[in-house]
């Protein structure tokens, strides 16, 4: 649940309460900020006038506290992160009058009852900027910051917040042993030192712990256990082949986290429709994890931990609606090509959250963050306005058409859109009226495009699979 907050008001609203402005009465007086890292570490500060220093002011401060270059400095950004809502701060913003804001900002973009919201306390972390570009992080030289990506990248792959198939658990954890252990122990050194870490400090816990089942049952934990830990031995002999300097192993991490395309990404909270099932035609919502980042946006099941879809800017339409109604959810609308019974038709997609109003907003930005740089690339005028979006020019050859047209396959890796598996509303332009499944290709009838209004096919088969 992170996105980039907007402008708020500066004044608490009737939520405020007296444990809100306890708590931000002793930062006042105490005049002390811990400012918490991804490694659960944290940077103890001591300022004048903290109620009026903004995010880009203490960016300075903790920089210098953490030995960070100054060209550096847009890598990483403030967030306020709790339980119930993660949020990036702009450079403007004043965390001290944001914290008072806090239970404000729940009562907007979570469903939270009140009880817990009124116990809620945001944690001050300083992590990676969703505007960083990854092409980027792998020019940066500096050990410091190296090991700061690499650290809330780990702890991303350890909570299954990235998800990432077992070709990629096993080597993430064989680079995390040789970063943290060192890359030149004997193998009696390193099962003794991952014994002593715990297995799950290097693999994610369902995959150190086993997922149960009769088979798992049968082989007993301990087994399994054992094997994860011959497995991961073996691994590190294979990164650690070659003396490494400790700056190639972390650019060798980060390498293959960006291979994951929600990797950077910030994460909202929704629900999306089950498919009918049964005889009765049941259905019922299931809930998801958005992420959002530079790249696009993907929709990942919260429980099975793989994506559902994923789509580059260039793939998609999308819409905020507000509710009606009392009552009704707030609604973010994504809208794909795709293709039912053969026939290609406009696919929508809707994400019942709270959040809609910060994945859109999130989304627009991103798309004219884009547009700007694809300009200054080809060095035409970088303005843009909201409405605009970057122009992206369809591949004219006969492949890459009958590629469009191409059947979305299912496959087995975490990363894979399974749109089948979706509730999707499906439809084609006929004439005034919208009507689903007509054999005619669709213009959207959204107008936030991240492409120009002559609205073409994505590669489905391509694109969509690779998420």
């Amino acid at each position: 649940m992170e996105g980039d907050v907007g402008d708020f008001p500066t004044e608490p609203s009737e939520h405020s309460n007296s444990q809100r402005e306890s708590v931000a009465s002793s930062l006042t007086r105490a005049q002390d900020l811990l400012v918490y890292l991804a490694s659960d570490s944290a940077v103890h500060l001591t300022l004048e006038n903290l109620g009026g220093v903004n995010a880009q002011e203490l960016g300075r401060n903790v920089r210098e506290a953490l030995d960070i270059p100054n060209s550096a400095v847009d890598v990483f950004a403030f967030w306020f992160c709790s339980p119930l809502l993660e949020l990036q701060l702009k450079p403007k913003h004043q965390p001290y009058k944001l914290c008072r804001q806090w239970q404000d900002l729940l009562y907007r973009f979570t469903e939270a009852p009140a009880e817990d919201i009124s116990q809620d306390e945001p944690s001050l972390v300083f992590k990676r900027n969703v505007f960083y570009p990854r092409s980027k992080e792998l020019q940066i030289e500096d050990e410091g910051v190296l090991r700061l990506l690499y650290e809330e990248a780990k702890m991303n792959i350890l909570e299954v917040r990235y998800p990432c198939d077992p070709e990629h658990w096993l080597t993430l954890g064989a680079l995390s042993c040789a970063i943290e252990l060192g890359n030149g122990l004997d193998d009696q050194a390193v099962t003794a030192a991952i014994r002593e870490k715990k297995l799950s400090s290097f693999l994610p816990a369902q995959v150190a712990l086993g997922g149960g089942g009769f088979l798992s049952t049968l082989r007993g934990r301990g087994g399994r256990h054992t094997e994860m830990e011959q497995n991961l031995l073996k691994e590190y002999r294979s990164v650690c082949s070659s003396s490494q300097e400790p700056t190639t192993l972390l650019h060798q991490y980060l390498r293959i986290c960006h291979t994951l395309p929600y990797y950077g990404c910030a994460f909202f909270m929704g629900e999306i429709d089950k498919p009918a099932q049964g005889l009765l035609h049941r259905g019922g919502r299931k809930s998801v994890n958005v992420g959002i980042s530079l790249e696009g946006v993907y929709v990942m099941d919260v429980k099975e931990k793989h994506v559902l879809l994923g789509l580059k800017f260039c793939e998609l339409s999308w819409e905020h609606s507000y509710p009606e109604t009392e009552g009704d959810s707030h609604i973010l609308w994504l809208e794909f090509d795709g293709e039912e019974a053969g026939v290609p038709v406009n696919k929508l997609l809707k994400i019942y959250s709270k959040q809609a109003e910060l994945m859109s907003g999130l989304i627009e930005f991103c798309v004219e963050l884009r547009s700007v740089s694809e300009s200054a690339a080809t060095g035409t005028d970088g303005e843009v306005t909201p409405s605009q979006a970057p122009s992206v020019q369809a591949e004219g050859s006969e492949k890459t058409r009958e590629r469009r047209q191409g059947k979305l396959r299912r496959q087995n890796s975490v990363v894979c859109s399974r749109v089948h598996s979706l509730s999707t509303i499906n439809y084609v332009d006929d004439g005034k009226e919208i009507k689903r499944l007509k054999p005619k290709r669709a213009a959207s009838f959204f107008t936030r495009q991240a492409q120009p209004p002559t609205y073409s096919a994505v590669e489905v088969t391509e694109s969509l699979e690779q998420g």
